[in-house]
């Protein structure tokens, strides 16, 4: 099967799960960007790389809304009153200056060994995992800064799908079959609460469109799914960079492709220009807790010795069509468990429609 229709195949299988939309109106005026909303589809496996060996992080899928900017009470008025009163009270976010928007998100993702073809547990090896997940996040913008609250609940184990939907899958393609997934994780609910900054440290655009940006962020996360601290950067160049706070993979805090006002007459409106860039990224994070290494809380369960720092390198390219961004990254991850043996590359490819 070509590339092409597995990608059509994953990205079906997920729209049929979402359970509700978020219709928005786009209103003519300076301020437009802020007056939209962004829908995102995020598609991560090492098919889309150059070293397709369908292991560890094998395959991550995440749909996600972001709104437009809720600081006019009128536009906040169409959210539920539960979401307006948690929006009115999360700290960070909340000021006279601050733009906020909120998030909704759906995400599975699938971690196996390396040899799928074995049936028996395989103990120097990470374990069979999957995760199944809706997310909601707070944000606010006030300048060159950005600040996500986010808190993801889901399930691990058998009732996360994970394994169906890999089996489904590898069917459809002619892959190989797993069959070590009667050892994967026990089901476990997760709660996990996350924060992240994100700060545009620079900034240059000629009239023209050719300009740079820097990003930097850092952020803290807590829970039984994953606990533990990141830092990292971004730079990007190119014409018409897209006026957002970035480029990212598949995690929580990272929906930040909503596109703001220039505020400069100078330059295209946000949403109708074209353009392209490249950007190089590159992230550390030192991890307390990452169940899907260290295994089940309160269960017995398969675990292998992880990592206590991580670091990842980030390089793709992006094209803005109107309202579509189109990111296509490749990354590679240094090991993340005593026992693995070499790190990991795999690509990423994500489309965001503003409307």
């Amino acid at each position: 099967m070509l590339p092409w229709k597995r990608l059509s195949l994953l990205t079906v299988f997920l729209i049929l799960g979402l359970v509700h939309g978020f219709p928005g109106e786009s209103p003519a005026g300076d301020d437009e960007a802020r007056r939209s909303d962004t829908l995102s589809l995020y598609l991560e496996n090492d098919l889309f790389g150059f070293d397709n060996k369908d292991r560890y992080y094998t395959h991550g899928t995440k749909l996600s809304w972001i709104s437009r900017d809720l600081s006019d009470s009128g536009e906040a008025s169409s959210l539920p009153s539960w979401i307006r009163w948690i929006l009115d009270r999360v700290p960070l976010i909340n000021g006279p200056e601050i733009r906020r928007s909120v998030s909704f998100s759906l995400g599975q993702n699938i971690y196996t060994p390396e040899d799928k073809e074995r049936s028996d547990l395989i103990p120097d090896d990470r374990p069979y995992a999957g995760v199944t997940y809706l997310g909601l996040g707070f944000h606010g913008i006030s300048g060159r800064r950005m600040d996500t609250l986010e808190v993801d609940a889901g399930i691990v184990g058998r009732h996360s799908y994970a394994e169906d939907c890999q089996k489904v899958i590898h069917d459809w393609i002619g892959s190989v079959d797993p069959k070590g997934w009667e050892h994967q994780l026990k089901d476990e609910p997760i709660l996990n609460l996350y924060f992240e900054r994100k700060w545009r440290l620079m900034k240059a655009r000629e009239a023209g469109g050719l300009g740079f940006d820097c990003i930097s962020h850092m952020g803290c996360a807590a829970g039984n799914a994953y606990t533990g601290v990141n830092l990292g950067g971004q730079v990007r160049f190119g014409w018409n960079v897209p006026n957002d706070f970035g480029t990212y993979l598949i995690r929580p805090g990272s929906d930040s492709s909503a596109p703001e006002d220039d505020g400069d007459p100078r330059f295209f409106r946000p949403l109708h220009r074209v353009g392209v860039h490249v950007f190089l990224a590159v992230d550390g994070n030192a991890v307390a807790r990452n169940i899907f290494l260290d295994g089940n809380t309160f269960r017995e369960s398969h675990s292998v010795d992880k990592k206590p720092f991580v670091a990842q390198c980030t390089g793709g390219i992006g094209v803005i069509l109107h309202r579509f961004k189109i990111t296509y990254s490749y990354v590679y991850r240094t090991k993340e468990f005593e026992t693995q043996k070499e790190g990991q590359q795999f690509g990423a490819i994500a489309v965001s429609y503003t409307f």
